[in-house]
């Protein structure tokens, strides 16, 4: 990835949603270990990821087990 400093106008544009006060991309909590590429913005309030809830789900069936 590049330094925020060299960005382009466009891509500033196109992901502004993402960048934060310092000018660097950054994701949800939840999303910053996540190995899929289903990254959400850290600006979203209501994340819905299909893969945490699948791990979410599986920790609950072994906790009642």
């Amino acid at each position: 990835m590049r330094p925020a400093q060299r960005y382009t106008k466009k891509f500033k544009e196109e992901w502004a949603f993402f960048l934060n006060k310092c000018g660097k991309l950054e994701y949800a909590a939840k999303c910053k270990l996540c190995e899929h590429d289903c990254k959400q913005s850290f600006r979203a309030v209501v994340m819905y990821c299909p893969h945490y809830l699948y791990k979410d789900r599986k920790r609950k069936e072994e906790s009642k087990k």
